[in-house]
């Protein structure tokens, strides 16, 4: 029987909290404003991670972040290579949440609704 919180979802955690931290360091990304991590996906063999972000400046591109976050995924691979104790350190793909966009779509909607009841 597996584990409910097994090891992908320790090293998606893991590497949720470390890469959060490492975008935060990187000043290239400065000017994007502020990224955040929503989560991460690991793949069952632990060798690829989906790593899913928004961005929540409103003039953010979120094609020209989500490529250069991807240019920039072997630099991320080795410095969380050599700040974490993984045997071998995922392949990362960055790829842009639009979960966000669509709550706070989905609030506006709600919102219009409710004035439009009064």
């Amino acid at each position: 029987m597996p584990r409910e919180y097994g090891r992908n979802q320790r090293v998606a955690d893991l590497l949720q909290r470390e890469i959060a931290r490492l975008l935060l360091k990187e000043t290239s990304f400065r000017e994007a404003g502020l990224i955040t991590v929503s989560f991460v996906d690991v793949s069952p063999d632990l060798k690829n991670a989906s790593v899913y972000f928004t961005c929540l400046e409103p003039t953010c591109s979120e094609e020209a972040l989500t490529d250069l976050l991807n240019e920039r995924a072997r630099h991320f691979r080795r410095l969380l290579g050599q700040s974490l104790a993984l045997r071998a350190v995922p392949q990362l793909v960055f790829r842009f949440d639009h979960n966000l966009h669509r709550a706070n779509r989905l609030t506006e909607l709600i919102d219009r609704v409710n004035q439009d009841n009064r």
